[in-house]
């Protein structure tokens, strides 16, 4: 065993100061989403006038009691297109991964309690996403659906994506994922192609209006008359059309009526998940607020990271003394085996050869890769370059882009550049990538990518024959660097979909346990793939 020993000076004034500040930027994310959450009840009156389930408690109500739920791309679309203060932050969508009647399920809800549920151009990337969770981690996809359809606002952005969602379920059912919709209202035009492409499909009565064209349209192209209830009514669709398969009496019967056909698909009995015994840590997991200094700029060791999450403090580290600043080493989280790649600083072109030697030998024997972000990229520099970093570097993305285990990745701390890529960011395909509030993810440094363009500003100046201005130059500068630190917060970054959320660090364990257990469930998981999914006629 070699149980890592902590340098950490814990309650001493620097410790304090960094743990204040990372509180700080944890609070700042968490009144966001409370923003979005207090707006979403604030329709309560309205939803309880009608006989109807707030989507938030939908969720709730489905979920089995005291069971974990991890959610996913909660603050996608923040500042973006209609938001303004996060309020209409999440693309319409409240979305997950937890249990139902015992299965782990991948869990999506309309939030019709804020613009009826539409769906903004974020939204359908955020559909994306969690589609592909469902498909890779083979996750059967339950849906509370009660929507709008697109944001008409925005319709030419949402058209051909949302087009790919539909295409994508198409493709889960044929592969083997079961898709249950609960339709809890307004289900119209594209949005009913949604639960009408979905296995199984459960109507509330008196409420579901699931239908391609409503009266108004109808009246003004074929010049019909018919209420909403004969075009699209629960009763009609379970008893005429044959489009619901089960009729409920209300939101909660919908999902009562969801939970038991989670307790009939056999799909928890074809998987144990095995009980490891496992220690925990040697170190108190919420130590790690005070770990990361406040400023960026002070380095740490991240080795005091991987203490306080991994099982027993116990880090089998790889070529410790080759390249000090590229961490790599083996350990277990929750009772499975990881590879685990972290940083102290810059990529070298030694520390690149060990990391891509290290996924090597973590493919060989099937572990799993845990990626920790803290590094300013790839050096440069005349002896870097001499001694083959876009060689080096290149072979170390090669061999994170073809490994075939699983890859989790954390942004702790900065993530920038290639660096990003090396370290295995959103654009090379992790399973999971969540971040902490601090984190910081861009090409490069904010103010390094403001002196880059003030020196080839002036530069272009006096080839041009120009007296350079120094005002001018001084206003690139600065505002090149305020606009790249904006966009490279965590804040911005989750907004864009660059990771699947910003986590509690104190929550870190817990969730790297969830995820590999999720993993080890879809590698253990056989489908029964279909030419063309399964028909509902």
């Amino acid at each position: 065993m070699t149980i890592l020993q902590s340098e950490i000076v814990v309650g001493n004034e620097q410790y304090q100061q960094n743990r204040e500040a990372l509180l700080n930027q944890l609070a700042d994310v968490r009144a966001i989403q409370q923003k979005g959450i207090d707006k979403s009840y604030a329709a309560k009156p309205k939803f309880d006038k009608k006989g109807k389930i707030l989507p938030h408690e939908r969720v709730r109500l489905l979920l089995d009691a005291n069971s974990p739920f991890i959610e996913l791309c909660s603050l996608v679309g923040y500042n973006l297109h209609d938001d303004k203060d996060g309020s209409d932050a999440g693309g319409g969508i409240i979305a997950g991964i937890g249990f139902v009647s015992g299965v782990r399920a991948l869990i999506t809800a309309s939030n019709s309690a804020i613009k009826g549920g539409t769906i903004s151009p974020m939204g359908v990337q955020k559909s994306l996403r969690l589609q592909k969770i469902a498909l890779e981690q083979k996750l059967p996809i339950i849906t509370l659906t009660e929507s709008g359809g697109a944001n008409l606002n925005y319709a030419a952005e949402v058209f051909t994506n949302g087009g790919m969602t539909f295409a994508n379920q198409a493709r889960m059912s044929a592969a083997g994922i079961p898709q249950i919709s609960v339709v809890h209202g307004n289900a119209t035009a594209g949005g009913a192609y949604q639960p009408g492409l979905s296995d199984y499909v459960i109507a509330v009565r008196k409420q579901t209006e699931m239908l391609l064209a409503g009266p108004p349209l109808l009246l003004a192209a074929t010049g019909e008359v018919a209420t909403a209830e004969e075009l699209g009514g629960a009763e009609m669709h379970t008893q005429v059309s044959g489009v619901a398969e089960y009729l409920a009496e209300n939101d909660a019967d919908g999902i009562r009526i969801a939970r038991e056909i989670f307790e009939h698909l056999n799909w928890k009995e074809q998987v144990t998940q095995p009980i490891y015994d496992y220690k925990e840590p040697h170190y108190s997991i919420e130590e790690l607020l005070g770990i990361i200094p406040k400023d960026p700029k002070q380095p740490f060791d991240m080795k005091e990271i991987i203490a306080r999450v991994i099982d027993d403090s116990d880090f089998l580290e790889f070529k410790q003394e080759y390249d000090a600043l590229t961490v790599c080493g083996w350990a277990k989280i929750g009772g499975m085996n990881v590879g685990v790649i972290s940083n102290n600083g810059p990529i070298t072109p030694q520390g690149a050869a060990k990391a891509a030697q290290f996924i090597h030998l973590c493919e060989q024997t099937q572990r799993p890769l845990l990626f920790l972000h803290n590094t300013t990229g790839f050096m440069v520099g005349t002896d870097a370059e001499q001694n083959g970093i876009i060689k080096h570097g290149s072979k170390l993305i090669q061999a994170v882009a073809n490994a075939t285990v699983p890859k989790i990745s954390i942004i702790v701390a900065g993530s920038y550049g290639a660096g990003n890529y090396a370290m295995c960011g959103r654009s090379l395909s992790p399973d999971f990538i969540f971040a902490w509030p601090n984190s910081h993810v861009a090409v490069m440094g904010a103010a390094q990518a403001g002196k880059v363009l003030r020196i080839v500003a002036e530069a272009k100046q006096k080839a041009s024959g120009m007296e350079p201005n120094p005002q001018m130059l001084d206003f690139l500068e600065q505002s090149t660097s305020v606009k790249l630190e904006q966009q490279s917060t965590a804040l911005f970054n989750t907004a864009m979909l660059h990771d699947d959320g910003i986590i509690d660090p104190r929550d870190t364990r817990k969730i790297l346990i969830f995820l590999l257990q999720t993993i080890y469930e879809a590698q253990q998981r056989e489908l029964n793939p279909t030419r063309f999914g399964v028909s509902r006629f």
